[in-house]
């Protein structure tokens, strides 16, 4: 049995070990606290293009410390350069984290019988000419490497079919490289479809079988893996510290559409325990098509404030 003496000697050298590596202590727990909180900005994407600086304020009044950034109907970074975006965000007291890129050039999804209507779709119609892996990948991650994110996200890639597969195969590894080479962490985000069988195997499990962790990671999106029937923690314990980012979001029980943290079916107490295991250091909220986006980040902000207390 340990005796007193014994215990403080060993917790005097853990306590001189933690002065020389600072992040010690981030190896036995991750924290997720306020600090961790951000939000991917597609959230707001009916209204940050009217007054970007302004819905930045507002979401940094909320107590949101880090930003995601996506596409915009300005085009660039909401109308600016990297650099500048990066400056108008720290000002704010936030840091640019990551910003999402489509894999290959988007296209407009036929909509399918039944399905609700995307309130976004009539916008996504007039989006400006959006970058891609496929097409733009060095220079996309020279802007952002310039901005200062430390994360280039793959918002999507196709993979309904195998060729659709084995071509983003190499454009993400392309991409990885590239990101590698530059100093950032190249992450992939999921839907379902990654969850969904192509000629009897998931996706998902192409990728991390094909490309390395250390060219490719992956953004969780908590509610798409939910909807697809993915066990999360199971799916973190077989690919151990591969989440630096989480897209946190909630599903409504009926209609399965994205709603406020907290108010949904995503069991949030279950997947932030095995949080450890992801090696999960961002959280972002994101709700798709939010009706009200500033009202609805200030829900989901304190929501998760208590899931996380």
């Amino acid at each position: 049995m340990q005796n007193r003496r014994d215990f403080l000697k060993n917790t005097g050298s853990l306590a001189i070990g933690g002065m020389l590596i600072p992040n010690l202590a981030e190896a036995f727990a991750t924290k997720l606290t306020p600090k961790n909180f951000g939000v991917q900005l597609f959230t707001t994407m009916s209204i940050i293009d009217k007054d970007v600086t302004g819905t930045l304020k507002q979401i940094a009044g909320i107590g949101y410390k880090e930003i995601e950034s996506a596409f915009s109907m300005k085009g660039g970074y909401y109308g600016m350069k990297p650099k500048e975006f990066a400056t108008v965000v720290s000002d704010l007291g936030m840091t640019w984290q990551a910003h999402h890129i489509m894999g290959a050039p988007f296209r407009m999804p036929a909509p399918k019988p039944g399905a609700p209507v995307n309130p976004n779709a009539e916008m996504l119609k007039k989006m400006p000419p959006m970058k891609s892996l496929m097409n733009d990948t060095q220079q996309v991650v020279d802007e952002v490497a310039e901005g200062g994110a430390k994360y280039l996200v793959c918002a999507s890639i196709p993979v309904k079919t195998s060729e659709d597969i084995k071509s983003s195969l190499e454009i993400l590894q392309k991409a990885g490289e590239a990101c590698k080479k530059a100093g950032l962490t190249f992450v992939y985000h999921n839907h379902t479809a990654e969850f969904e069988k192509v000629d009897g195997q998931l996706p998902f499990d192409i990728f991390t079988s094909q490309i390395s962790a250390d060219l490719l990671k992956f953004e969780l999106d908590l509610a798409w893996a939910t909807k697809a029937g993915v066990n999360i923690p199971a799916l973190f314990t077989k690919h151990p510290s591969r989440f630096p980012l989480f897209h946190v979001k909630d599903l409504n029980k009926e209609t399965l559409l994205p709603v406020e943290v907290g108010t949904g079916i995503v069991d949030f107490k279950s997947i932030f325990a095995a949080a450890d295991t992801a090696g999960v250091k961002h959280l972002f909220i994101e709700q798709d098509g939010a009706p009200s986006p500033i009202d609805n980040l200030t829900t989901s902000f304190g929501n998760l404030k208590k899931i996380t207390a």
